[in-house]
């Protein structure tokens, strides 16, 4: 292997390792909704007040009355997050054949681009604020870099093997 196709290979080891952990992270961070919320809004509420503060005391309040009279509905969070999970798993196809396994990619950036639509169709039709809608949107932009980078990576090897000599 060349010393440009490692190069290669060693970034889009890096760059699907870091979207792997990320969806890990966002799927963790499902579990412990109500605790995190709870955190989240005491820390804005004692900040100067705003619309950020006063939508996750909303949220806070809504999940407390929830977790007390319908805690089995945090059953959606679990698999929520389980989703994260086999989605990050998939992605454990490329780390092995990054050229084989591209189609991930395509996959992993429509799902990312399906991300912005479905926070901002259903997110309106439940009520989200749109600063928080877009805060739902950033993480399929944000997802997207890594997949993008590696799509060119991979076209980047596909045209260096196809240029080698056959051995």
């Amino acid at each position: 292997m060349s010393p440009r196709a490692t190069l290669l290979h060693k970034r889009i080891r890096f760059l699907v390792w870091l979207f792997i952990i990320g969806l890990f992270i966002s799927g963790v961070t499902a579990i412990p909704l109500q605790s995190e919320v709870h955190e989240l809004a005491q820390h804005f509420a004692t900040s100067t007040p705003s619309l950020m503060s006063e939508w996750l005391l909303k949220v806070d309040q809504a999940l407390t009355d929830v977790a007390t009279n319908h805690g089995f509905l945090f059953y959606g969070t679990d698999w929520l997050a389980f989703g994260h999970f086999m989605i990050a798993l998939v992605f454990v196809g490329v780390l092995r054949d990054p050229v084989r396994n591209k189609w991930l990619f395509t996959f992993g950036l429509i799902a990312c681009a399906l991300v912005i639509p479905y926070a901002l169709i259903f997110g309106g039709m439940r009520g989200i604020p749109m600063f928080w809608r877009l805060i739902d949107c950033s993480f399929g932009v944000i997802g997207a870099i890594p997949l993008l980078l590696c799509q060119r990576y991979v076209k980047e090897l596909e045209a260096s093997s196809s240029q080698s000599p056959i051995r």
